[in-house]
Parts: structure tokens; sequence; C-alpha cells
């Protein structure tokens, strides 16, 4: 693969919440650094969110190291809101992101990592490695999926409920997605919502910052080798924002369990039941994006990377951040990235001996 190489300490891939809030703590080091961005503009996985998007934490629980989040007009920040306020915070500290840059591939070179974009490589002691997940839409594989002739879409391409005006809407997934786009496409179709449990509702006046100090307690109790009685209310939990309250005041919030297979119009249960649907929307999370790490050979059999923290343990050039819990607890979370971004940063500048 022919490129004109370029030199830098540490290259880091994406250009979201857990690539800026790494790029912070870098900078508080000697390293030279680069972000190399997928996307077009700032914003991460954040610009490929539906239009009515909100996050389950106010402004001051959903921030980077550094700058808080400006406090807007409603309690839960706006999809909006947040790609204002990451692309204000890279501009904030000048941070080096070079856009649109789709790296390929990472490979060996000699003691040094290479990251290949098109006709661009560059050559770093250290490799970080925050793509997220957004890219890498998990659907399950039911029976009858492919002969269904409705239309299937995956939250991640998900925007507004106008093309299911007046249809039979299947939603499936028991998490905040699944009930946030149940609540704004019940305005306006017929819906069905399917969820592998029932799902848990937290209490109305609980929402992420109670989360965040949950994870907190686990991440201090693993610091310390204790075990903690895990509470009532994980992160999958439903936060009952407004419009997810609202859809409670309707009573819409009733899910089914999974159904055994597709039909063309529809779906069946085990039991013979049937139902027919026009679309179905796929609210069902998402895989890490690895596949640029494919040519170190660094990927198990689940689809992760062994990590001791958030280093590679088959390739110490590298590091993983904001992944989910495999990375660090609450690290796919915009407050919850601090600790593993700060750590991940100290790592690497010991292990480059610039301290």
């Amino acid at each position: 693969m022919s490129a004109s190489p370029k030199d830098v300490d540490v290259v880091v891939i994406g250009g979201g919440q857990s690539a800026l809030a790494t790029a912070y703590f870098l900078r508080r080091t000697q390293l030279s650094f680069l972000l190399l961005d997928a996307q077009a503009t700032p914003g991460g996985a954040w610009l490929h969110g539906w239009e009515s998007l909100r996050l389950f934490s106010p402004a001051t629980w959903s921030s980077l190291p550094g700058w808080p989040m400006p406090v807007g007009a409603s309690t839960y920040p706006t999809r909006s809101e947040v790609i204002d306020y990451l692309s204000r915070y890279e501009e904030r500290y000048k941070l080096p992101v070079q856009r649109p840059v789709h790296v390929e591939s990472v490979e060996c070179d000699g003691d040094h990592l290479r990251v290949y974009a098109g006709e661009q490589s560059w050559r770093a002691r250290a490799v970080v490695s925050a793509t997220g997940t957004w890219s890498n839409p998990y659907i399950p594989d039911y029976p009858g999926r492919e002969q269904f002739a409705g239309v299937q879409l995956h939250s991640a391409h998900y925007v507004d409920p106008v093309p299911f005006v007046g249809q039979r809407v299947m939603i499936v997934g028991g998490g905040n997605s699944g009930a946030q786009v149940l609540a704004e496409v019940s305005k306006v179709a017929a819906t069905l919502w399917i969820t592998p449990e029932p799902p848990q509702f937290l209490a109305d006046d609980v929402d992420g910052r109670a989360l965040f100090e949950r994870a907190t307690e686990r991440w201090k109790a693993q610091q310390e080798g204790r075990t903690v009685d895990e509470p009532v209310g994980g992160l999958g939990d439903v936060v009952m924002v407004e419009p997810v309250r609202e859809a409670r005041s309707r009573g819409v919030l009733v899910s089914e369990r999974p159904f055994e297979r597709f039909t063309e119009y529809g779906v069946e249960w085990a039991d013979g039941r049937r139902a027919e649907v026009d679309a179905v929307i796929w609210c069902t999370g998402f895989r890490p994006a690895l596949n640029h790490l494919s040519e170190l050979g660094v990927i198990e059999s689940d689809c992760k990377v062994a990590l001791d923290g958030t280093r590679a343990l088959k390739q110490p050039n590298l590091w993983l951040v904001g992944y989910g819990e495999w990375t660090g607890t609450a690290s796919a979370t915009l407050l919850g990235v601090m600790r593993t971004a700060r750590s991940t940063a100290s790592e690497i500048a010991e292990a480059l001996g610039e301290h």
C-alpha cells in the first residue's frame, strides 16, 4: 500500500466524545498527537442520532473534562445541543483533528504502528482506538427476516416518525432508545413494542445522575477489590424523560415478549399468534466498530479486544477508549469516559517515557 508516512507520538482514531476526552488529557503531556475523524463535521456519533434524541442526564452531568456543558432551555440536552457542545469543546482546546479521514487499517511497523487511510498514513508510537459503536449496528437474526416484505430500519438510521404516519410499526428493543423511539412513533402510528424481558422503568426522579453514581461505586469497588451488591437500575434501564412519561400517560409503554419468526407481512409467536406490521425499527444496540484493527490480530471471538485496563494485551502500543463497560465503567457516556481517558493518557505518557 503506497502512502506518504507522517510521524507522530500518538494517533487517536475517532472524533467523538471519547476521542476528545482522551485528547484533553494528552494535551497535558509533551507528546505529539493527532485525531483522525471519519466524520465531515464535529459531533461524533451524535451526528447520527434521531432528531428528537435527548440525553437522560442534565447538562452538568453530561460534560467532558475541563469544560461543563452549557445549561440549555430544557433539563435534558437535545442532540443538537450535544453536537454544538462537542464542536465548541474541540475549538476551545484547539484539538488537532483531521477530517474527514476514514482509517482503513492499523498495522505493525517495527516497534511502531502504522495507521492507513487511503493514500495517507501515519507512523505512531501509540494508537488510541476511539471509534465507538454507532457505525456497527446490531440486528438479531430472526428466522424469516429476509422474507419480510415491509421496511426494516435500525435506530442508527432512524431520523423522525414522518415516514411511518398511519402505519403499523414494530419497535424491537427494551432500552432507552427503544422507549424514546416508541414514544415518538406511537403518536403517528399503531405500535407494537417487543422486548426480550419486561422493560425496567426507573422512578421519575431517577436519571443519569443516579446511574453514574452507581457506576462510580462499582468502579471504586473494583479498584479496592470489593464486590458491590448491584442496586436495581443500571445503564440499560429506561429513564423517564418527558417524552417517555407522556407515552406512559397514553398507555403505550406496554411490551410483548419476543416473537418466533417473521412472516411475509408480519411476525408469528411460538403459540401461533400473528401480528401484521408494515415496518420494523430495530433498537437492538451496536457492536464495537473495530474492523480497522483486524490486521493486528487482536480481535477475539467475542468481537472485543482483550485488555489490561484500556491497553491491548496482544499489542502494547494500542489502547481502546469508550466502547462500553469492557473498556471501563460507564466509559461510553459523556461524563463516564473521563476516568478512562485520563488513565489512558497517563499510561501512554509513561509507556513512551514522557511525563
